[in-house]
């Protein structure tokens, strides 16, 4: 009698129908353990979970599978553990390349190769008594008569590339010299010290420690004089007359070494200044102030880039001024009808206990309106008493 899941006809000839021709020696060697089953690629879902309306018959085992692939335990399967090392590995070497790229010690912070300014401000003390006037009569008679006026009068050299820097970079390093001469030199808000962000976007950001210390808390050390940055009057003292200011000087470049540009500046500003406490309209109450300024600028790459430069080195010359006040902080010019003055710095006493230490300081003597000069040569400081005309500068003494 054919039991159910039988042929029709029965079980074909030469093949074993019941459970007694069974062999079990040949399925002797698999063997169905846990391991077996954990390796397995596909594992079928229990009946609960193939009664779900779009449930698959089986779930996958791969290592992306986001499925639990263990026992019913619910702990994870070898792919899930899998999975997340590798995941672990990739987020350590992302940590660990972001980490050596910080630590790096070949890459510098920008700016943090500068070198701090080194600066000389040198009083002129007049030799004769300080003429006064109008502005437009005192620049006639003075040797600034033919000096051109305001940023006019700095003026671009013939532009040529040098071995490593190409002629574009060579001029982007001039201009950027002419508008540190212009912003530091020229602008209203800087000459009355009412601003100094003009001139501090233009530096290197390695010296902006230096330039904001020398600006709140100037000293005549030779690193921290606000003169050496830039030009500013007194408030107290003088103000500027006429904004038209006299201006004559030049700019050259030399390439320092293949990473390095220096532009020279050379320029002589010449100011109609009066009284702080006058009337603005006074007719005959101005007098002029000359400023003589030789600096160093240099420039690299990321420099050139960014439009800022490094200011090396600055030296000044500026009167008529009493060599007894301290330059550092703005100039204090003597205005119209003061007299020859005492050259020479306040006497150090070296005894004198508890006192503040002042600086040695130079003077020099402004040479009267009309003396003869030769050609700009960038010189060391002069000897005190020495005569100097800024506007006409002479030879190295």
């Amino acid at each position: 009698m054919a039991v159910p899941g039988d042929p029709p006809n029965g079980t074909p000839e030469g093949i074993g129908g019941g459970d007694d021709e069974l062999r079990p020696d040949e399925f002797r060697s698999v063997v169905f353990d846990e391991d077996f089953v954990r390796a397995a690629r596909l594992q079928e879902f229990s009946a609960q979970e193939r009664m779900g309306e779009h449930a698959r018959a089986v779930r996958s085992r791969s290592i992306w599978s986001g499925g639990s692939a263990g026992p019913r335990t619910g702990s994870p399967g070898r792919g899930a553990r899998q999975g997340m090392l590798l995941v672990l590995l990739i987020a350590s070497a992302f940590a660990i390349a972001v980490y050596m790229g910080m630590r790096n010690p070949y890459v510098q912070a920008p700016g943090g190769n500068a070198e701090p300014l080194s600066s000389t401000v040198v009083p002129l003390a007049p030799a004769v008594p300080v003429p006064g006037g109008r502005p437009a009569d005192l620049y006639a008679n003075s040797p600034a008569a033919e000096y051109r006026i305001g940023a006019a009068g700095i003026t671009l050299p013939a532009v040529r590339r040098t071995h490593h820097f190409t002629e574009s970079q060579v001029v982007a390093a001039l201009s950027i010299a002419k508008d540190y001469l212009v912003q530091s030199s020229l602008d209203p808000d800087v000459l009355s010290g009412a601003a100094s962000r003009p001139v501090r976007v233009l530096l290197d950001p390695g010296q902006l420690a230096q330039f904001d210390e020398s600006v709140t808390t100037p000293s005549g050390d030779g690193r921290h004089a606000a003169t050496g940055w830039l030009v500013r009057f007194d408030p107290a003292t003088a103000v500027v007359a006429d904004s038209r200011v006299r201006v004559s000087g030049i700019l050259a470049f030399q390439e320092l070494n293949p990473e390095a540009l220096e532009v020279s500046t050379d320029h002589t500003f010449v100011y109609a200044v009066r009284p702080a406490a006058g009337p603005p309209a006074a007719a005959d109450g101005a007098s002029l102030f000359t400023v003589r300024r030789e600096l160093r600028l240099r420039f690299d790459r990321e420099d050139l880039t960014a439009r800022r430069a490094e200011i090396s080195s600055a030296y000044v010359m500026a009167g008529p001024q009493d060599c007894a006040t301290e330059p550092a902080e703005g100039f204090r010019p003597l205005l119209a009808g003061a007299g020859p003055t005492t050259v020479g710095p306040p006497a150090s006493d070296p005894y004198a206990a508890g006192q503040p230490r002042r600086t040695a300081g130079l003077c020099g003597v402004l040479a009267p309106a009309g003396a003869p000069g030769g050609p700009p040569a960038t010189s060391p400081p002069p000897p005190p008493a020495a005569a100097v005309s800024p506007a006409r500068p002479g030879p190295s003494p």
